[in-house]
């Protein structure tokens, strides 16, 4: 009855495998891509969401030209034109060409990239260039994660559960900060125990506590650096801004200008000024008699 029931069921048609590109042509897959999910195109309009789907799963060097997926897929040539220049826009698509060296020949070949994960211009240009950087990899566990796991294969009494390495985790992490290797670590853990080990992760925390390195000593401060620079040609000290290639302003032959403190009297004026300095100098009471000559000078 049941075989019967088979037998009498529809068979799906046969569906033909997608065609495939002249050899070295057709759709390449970019690097870098996200794993597969449900979702990857849940931000597309729908008819773009199920083209970009189906080329997904197409292998490299599949033809995805439009006149072939016309042939495969229930839109049109124009639509399908349409909806590859939509995906090209929304970072899933680029059309270019790619030199390829292969079998004692180079050529340029027709490609089609197409990523899973939407990317920006800046990525494609950088793909273009052969210089897109790997993918960051988030870190499940941290170093000390790791050791604290691996302690079990190399000394079965000191197996530890997860819970019990992520509770050791910091103590770990402060003896690697502190500049501990990994040998000494194991070292200061696995020796000399005590057969048996009752409770393996409360001996482990009393170690990490007890023999625990001291931390590492601050550098030392050093001294500010003071120099002053030489005129390679005068011997001029000066900054080093002031002194390019080596050479002091005047010595490339820049006018350096004087201070005013630093000019001196004129020679017109020297008589002057002594007159003021010797005026100066008279007691007041001289001054109050009149008894001064035409040069300052007191008379008697």
């Amino acid at each position: 009855m049941a075989d019967s029931q088979l037998s009498a069921a529809p068979r799906a048609p046969h569906v033909p495998p997608h065609p495939m590109a002249n050899p070295g042509y057709g759709k390449r897959s970019a690097s870098g891509q996200q794993s597969r999910t449900a979702h990857d195109f849940a931000h597309l309009p729908p008819r773009e969401a199920a083209v970009a789907g189906y080329v997904d799963r197409l292998p490299d060097g599949a033809d995805i030209s439009v006149k072939t997926l016309a042939k495969v897929l229930p839109y049109g040539q124009c639509a399908l034109r349409t909806t590859l220049n939509n995906l090209q826009r929304a970072g899933h698509l680029r059309r270019g060409s790619e030199h390829v060296i292969g079998s004692g020949s180079a050529r340029w070949v027709t490609r089609t990239f197409f990523s899973r994960t939407p990317r920006d211009d800046a990525w494609w240009a950088a793909f273009t260039r052969g210089d897109v950087p790997p993918e960051q990899q988030r870190a499940t566990r941290s170093r000390a994660f790791v050791l604290l796991a691996a302690l079990g294969r190399t000394t079965p009494a000191l197996s530890l559960s997860a819970a019990d390495c992520a509770g050791l985790e910091p103590y770990v992490t402060e003896w690697l900060a502190r500049g501990a290797t990994e040998a000494q670590l194991l070292h200061a853990l696995t020796g000399g125990l005590p057969v048996p080990v009752h409770h393996a992760a409360a001996l482990v925390r009393s170690r990490l506590i007890s023999k625990m390195p001291p931390e590492r000593a601050a550098p030392p401060t050093l001294p500010a650096v003071l120099r002053v620079l030489e005129c390679t040609k005068c011997g001029a000290p000066g900054r080093g801004e002031a002194l390019p290639g080596g050479t002091c302003g005047p010595c490339r032959g820049e006018q350096v200008p004087v201070p005013a403190s630093s000019r001196g009297i004129p020679v017109g004026g020297v008589r002057d000024r002594m007159a003021e300095v010797r005026a100066a100098m008279v007691p007041p009471s001289l001054k109050d008699t009149g008894m001064t000559s035409a040069h300052g000078r007191t008379t008697r």
